[in-house]
């Protein structure tokens, strides 16, 4: 899954007024990667993950040169079906061992509107790694109103082919381009 995206919240928000480079980090309560695809053309099945860490450097001088870093396990993947969850675990699919992550490293930026940008990075998973091209939007900046310090929102989409990965049993019947559909949250680093 691809997972992410936020410096395009950023590079978008160049006129929020932020000093050279700053640090936000994700909220992990506030944030998820939903997933979906088609089975057997009778239905979409969802799943997400949520919880995961990540951090943004954004340059407001230079909002094309921000980044963006991202990691979950891949045991944290949450199916709402316990036998499609642990499948998905098995050697059909990621054979996933404790420790085993997916991560997302942006490579650059393109702003590409106000509040849109176009974040391309690096997507490991499954020890494959592919280029993905994140379709970004800031949604908000400013001070949280609980928090009392800079926040940031925004959302992305993409898509994947899941054996592109390694992942690709039973394609195409159940299809290999997986859709995702990312919100994000994100604090000013301590």
């Amino acid at each position: 899954m691809k997972s992410i995206l936020l410096a395009a919240g950023f590079a978008v928000g160049a006129t929020a007024g932020f000093a050279a480079p700053v640090k936000y980090v994700l909220d992990p309560s506030h944030s998820q990667i939903m997933f979906s695809y088609n089975h057997l053309g009778y239905s979409t099945t969802y799943g997400m993950f949520s919880g995961f860490d990540g951090e943004i450097l954004f340059d407001k001088e230079d909002p094309a040169s921000s980044a963006v870093s991202v990691s979950m396990p891949v045991q944290s993947m949450i199916t709402g079906w316990d036998e499609r969850s642990g499948h998905f675990m098995s050697e059909d699919f990621f054979g996933a061992k404790e420790g085993d992550m997916v991560t997302f490293s942006s490579t650059a930026i393109e702003v590409t509107g106000e509040t849109t940008a176009k974040i391309t990075g690096d997507l490991t998973m499954n020890g494959v790694t592919k280029p993905v091209v994140l379709d970004a939007v800031l949604n908000q900046m400013g001070e949280h109103p609980m928090a009392k310090k800079d926040w940031a929102g925004f959302s992305a989409t993409t898509s994947v082919v899941r054996s592109d990965f390694g992942l690709g049993m039973f394609a195409p019947y159940v299809s290999d381009e997986v859709q995702l559909n990312i919100s994000i949250e994100a604090m000013k680093a301590e």
